[in-house]
């Protein structure tokens, strides 16, 4: 034991979910803010999280009910490593952004974990885990935020794996978080109703082309493809000025957008580093005449996987 590691650094970072069409199933990671997680070894079994920074609100020190907590649970009682761990959670992505935060700080905890087992798994053998982090907070199992992380940049996500899905050369993504919180379960609340079938039929014929657009590198593909009409019309009262912010991103040349995850955040696809730079700005702009600070992030869509940052004897 001597020789194996006792504590491992991890970071994992933000990511957009859904990508417009693809509701619980498509998300990207991009560089920009992230979660890390320190993992240590305990000769105690089971998960206990020590300390928790960087976060404005108070999140659950109960292992099962956080999701850092819980995917290290349930990793450790399916693989019996035969130790424990004391996890110390360091929040870089606000909490209620719609960037994965919650999904983050359960991505960076495997990742740590996972470095202090004598036979580690694979990224893709961590994601089932991840998935039951992501639980936690969500309410819902799904891997659209796990799944990049874990993988990097843009990645299907479905119930039992994660599929990297190419993405065209020198796309770029512009996300801007207003300064307002949307917690998931709350934008998750208002699609409980049924929707009529033809809607399902157009939402899948946009998603079709998303995905063939991003596999044949046509960015008119995308542009057609980069609609949300099941999810972002329940959800866009929820964000105030979110019409105006959509209209702007539209306005300045991107390709399409829609809400990051379960908002409030908003991305928008682009063709190019300029142009992502100018629907930022059109973005804060709007948010700005809701009466919203925001910040936002340029980055290409084909973004940074989880890492293992450093590890200690």
């Amino acid at each position: 034991m001597s020789k194996q590691s006792q504590w491992a650094l991890a970071r994992a970072p933000a990511s957009v979910g859904n990508v417009a069409a693809g509701f619980d199933l498509l998300g990207h990671t991009f560089e920009g803010p992230f979660d890390e997680v320190l993992a240590r070894r305990s000769r105690q079994p089971g998960v206990r999280i020590t300390r928790i920074t960087g976060c404005a609100v108070e999140l659950p020190f109960d292992p099962a009910h956080n999701t850092a907590g819980a995917a290290a649970m349930a990793l450790l009682e399916s693989e019996q490593p035969g130790f424990g761990v004391d996890l110390e959670i360091r929040k870089g992505i606000a909490f209620g952004a719609g960037l994965g935060g919650s999904a983050a700080s359960s991505v960076a905890a495997l990742m740590a974990v996972n470095a202090l087992h004598p036979e580690p798994l694979s990224r893709e053998q961590l994601y089932p885990y991840a998935v039951s982090g992501e639980a936690a907070s969500s309410g819902a199992r799904h891997g659209d935020n796990v799944g990049p992380m874990l993988l990097g940049g843009l990645v299907m996500a479905t119930p039992e794996r994660a599929l990297p899905i190419p993405v065209p050369t020198g796309l770029f993504c512009a996300v801007v978080h207003p300064r307002c919180v949307l917690e998931t379960r709350e934008s998750r609340a208002v699609l409980v109703e049924p929707y009529p079938l033809h809607q399902v039929v157009r939402q899948t014929t946009y998603l079709a082309q998303l995905i063939a657009g991003s596999y044949r590198g046509d960015l008119s593909l995308l542009r057609a493809g980069l609609h949300d009409v099941l999810v972002e019309p329940r959800r866009a009262a929820l964000v105030p000025g979110f019409a105006r912010v959509k209209q702007s991103l539209l306005d300045a040349g991107a390709l399409g957008g829609s809400l990051s995850g379960a908002g409030p955040s908003v991305f928008a696809w682009c063709a190019d580093k300029p142009t992502a730079e100018r629907v930022s700005e059109a973005m804060r702009a709007a948010f700005a005449e809701a009466g919203l600070a925001s910040e936002g992030w340029v980055a290409p869509v084909d973004g940074p996987a989880a890492e293992v940052v450093e590890c200690g004897t």
